[in-house]
């Protein structure tokens, strides 16, 4: 049911997921640290204050976060994937690589599942049974999203669509994690993370893979 109450539980779950109290989910997001504290969400007069639609479209753009995932949480669903913290019980091993060493060859095979040696080792909640790799990023070129030190999840046989953060790997060994902008038949077009940064367009023929961020942790 979409109501007030799940919305609101639906961002507390959120930012549980991320490890984040709801102060550290609004400052990730860009917002005002005191956005979704608990006295916000009425006012003096005891009326309901709603979360406003830009908010919560911040917070899935900091977070990664889908809106059908978002939408999990207001039906009270676990979604996807669970909080590391939440549960250490039902965590696998998926191997990780620094994002900065995947240029290099011998990682990956063409279809971009990881292969070969070199790779560490990290806990991740159990989620869906396809498989995943991690990446931690490593510099500032991916803030605001993304911070030094952080782990992402990458499902290499997940469906791409407009909008995701994907990791991709051109033929001349280049690894590097945008936004999906566009993809036809021909060209594929990538928005940076980082604004300091610039875009980037390739022809299909220049790319070797393309993969989906399902998850990121700090």
């Amino acid at each position: 049911m979409f109501s007030h109450d799940r919305v609101w539980a639906a961002i507390d779950a959120l930012a549980e997921r991320y490890s984040l109290t709801a102060s550290g989910l609004a400052r990730r997001a860009g917002l005002d640290p005191t956005t979704f504290n608990k006295s916000k969400r009425y006012a003096a007069d005891g009326r309901a204050r709603w979360p406003s639609t830009e908010s919560l479209a911040k917070v899935m753009d900091a977070t990664g976060a889908s809106l059908d995932e978002f939408m999990a949480l207001v039906r009270g669903e676990a979604g996807p994937f669970q909080s590391v913290a939440s549960s250490t019980a039902s965590s696998r091993s998926v191997p990780l690589l620094g994002l900065a060493q995947a240029g290099a060859g011998g990682f990956f095979d063409d279809g971009g599942f990881p292969v070969g040696q070199g790779w560490d080792v990290v806990e991740f909640p159990a989620g869906p049974a396809e498989a995943t790799y991690a990446l931690e990023v490593s510099g500032d070129s991916m803030l605001p999203l993304y911070r030094d030190g952080d782990t992402l999840i990458v499902a290499p046989g997940a469906s791409v669509r407009r909008g995701d953060r994907v990791v991709l790997k051109t033929r001349e060994g280049e690894v590097m994690a945008k936004i999906l902008h566009r993809q036809t038949p021909r060209t594929i077009e990538l928005l940076s993370m980082n604004p300091e940064h610039p875009n980037r367009t390739f022809d299909t023929s220049e790319v070797e893979w393309i993969a989906r961020i399902v998850w990121a942790s700090q």
